[in-house]
């Protein structure tokens, strides 16, 4: 069957004719004829399978009849990841070069204020990303009433990203009526669940069982040590004996690691590019353009690259760190062998890989055969790694460094003595030991000479701090007092008044007379 029977436009069939396309692929074969009959369609395919122009083609063909109005798009496709989301412009701008169609996309990375800008003039499509499209609905400026289509693409991934409830809210959004495109390359049960809620009697094509590998890969395992520099020697030694390599992918769990092992292939003279989710948009997209055109032949990525991306040439992909999720194994995997080109595909197995390595020969359904990565390089050897090994040298270096400034050689570990010295003795050096107390110089000789004070009276002799409770007032106050009038008062002696008086200090017994 050729493109001619599936009942697109002339302007569409002229265009697919240009780049060089005679036979749609079976996704193609079986799906176009349902989009432009408006039923629903479940699509399960793996990548590279041609789905993504499944959609396109007959999306272009539709779109010949009608206009779009301004902030109103008339056709909605939702992809989890920037790149492909551009990927899917850059078919529509291939495909609908003779047609006048103004399509949009809505990013992150991107201003706002140009996505709103292009939005007003009036969208025919619309390719965003779930959290960017949500920001413009609430921000008023996009109006999801109009929207004919919605094509929902790599619904598996959308699920690992966590863009579910997003989806879902966008499915609310847009009319009843609509007719809904859903493509998946496994099915969850959480994906079954919202096909259920969203889909109308779909018209269900399988091209491929689901989680399978293409046929055209061949794939390998490689044991290595459980050392990050050993994975690094290995994965080297696998790049340099590869003959037939052309380009590669490697792919690894973490966004540190892309860094990371991406500026350890430079540093072995390899031309290697790097894509990860924390790099800024323009990077992202510049390093993906570098590796399409050939000018970097390396790429490694994280997973965000392991979804969807139509890079052809792919002629090596390598597990730098096995996934820990079987179906992101298919999907990196995916990025070779497509279209029916050879690929291959080595993973480098670590000792605590291998309940990984089971998952996955349990998912695609045979065993990953074991390779020997052969001998690691002379230079390799030489020179060790570059985050490890110099890292524990240095340091060691710095020490001995500071050991000779201090005068210092650090002795065997036999000849220390015990951990622990004595509060007194120091450390490398022998201090003398104190002299006794008895034998040291007298405090006089040590210090300078005090002044000599006299010696306090007993605490017997001294005067009360203050006087009892129960003492009664002193009498001379009242003297003085009189005395401000002119007039003494008689002296008054307590020794010869009855009572005892015992209890009171021998200068209230005497007699006190007022001074004139």
């Amino acid at each position: 069957m050729s493109f001619n029977n599936l009942g697109l436009s002339d302007k569409v069939l002229a265009a697919v004719a240009a780049s060089g396309y005679t036979t749609p692929t079976p996704i193609q074969e079986q799906a176009i004829p349902h989009v432009l009959a408006r039923r629903d369609v479940l699509g399960i395919a793996q990548t590279g399978t041609g789905k993504t122009a499944a959609f396109v083609l007959p999306m272009l063909t539709m779109l010949e009849k009608g206009r779009a109005r301004a902030r109103m798009p008339r056709t909605l496709i939702l992809e989890p990841t920037r790149e492909l989301a551009a990927q899917v412009k850059e078919q529509f701008d291939k495909y609908g070069a003779g047609q006048k169609l103004n399509v949009a996309l809505l990013i992150g990375g991107v201003s706002f204020g140009d996505q709103d800008l292009k939005l007003t003039r009036g969208v025919d499509v619309l390719i965003a990303t779930p959290g960017r499209l949500l920001d413009h609905t609430e921000r008023g400026g996009l109006l999801l009433t109009g929207v004919e289509m919605l094509i929902i693409d790599e619904a598996d991934r959308m699920l690992d990203m966590g863009f579910i409830p997003d989806i879902e809210r966008v499915c609310k959004l847009v009319p009843f009526t609509r007719q809904t495109l859903f493509f998946t390359a496994t099915m969850p049960p959480e994906i079954r669940r919202v096909t259920e809620t969203f889909l109308h009697n779909p018209e269900k094509i399988e091209v491929s069982k689901p989680a399978s590998t293409a046929v055209t890969v061949a794939q390998s395992q490689v044991a290595c040590g459980r050392e990050p520099h050993e994975k690094r020697e290995t994965l080297r030694s696998l790049i340099r004996a590869a003959t037939d390599l052309q380009n590669a992918i490697i792919f690894c769990n973490r966004k540190r690691e892309v860094a990371l092992l991406a500026k350890s292939l430079q540093k072995h003279g390899f031309s290697v590019g790097a894509l990860h989710g924390d790099m800024d948009q323009s990077a992202r997209t510049a390093a993906l353009d570098q590796f399409r055109k050939g000018e970097l032949p390396i790429l490694v990525a994280s997973d965000v690259a392991a979804r969807g991306l139509d890079i052809p040439e792919v002629s090596h992909v390598f597990n730098f760190d096995v996934p820990h999720h079987p179906d992101d194994y298919v999907h990196r995997v995916g990025r070779t062998g497509r279209a029916g080109r050879l690929g291959t595909a080595i993973s480098i197995v670590a000792p605590s890989d291998q309940k990984s390595i089971a998952a996955i020969e349990k998912l695609i359904g045979k065993e990953i055969p074991r390779v020997d990565a052969g001998p690691v390089g002379e230079a390799d050897r030489e020179q060790a790694e570059d985050t490890d090994r110099p890292a524990r040298s240095s340091r060691r270096s710095s020490e001995s460094r500071s050991r000779e400034v201090r005068g210092e050689d650090r002795p065997a570990r036999e000849s220390r003595g015990p951990r622990r010295e004595p509060r007194g003795e120091g450390r490398g050096e022998a201090r003398p030991a104190r002299e006794p107390r008895e034998a040291r110089a007298p405090v006089e000789a040590r210090e300078a000479p005090r002044e000599v004070r006299e010696p306090r009276e007993p605490r017997e002799a001294r005067k009360p701090r203050r006087e009892p409770r129960n003492a009664p007032a002193a009498p001379a106050a009242a003297p003085a007092a009189h005395a401000s009038f002119g007039s003494a008062p008689p002296a008054r002696d307590l020794s010869s008044e009855p009572g005892d008086h015992s209890h009171l200090p021998a200068f209230l017994l005497r007699p006190v007379r007022a001074r004139g």
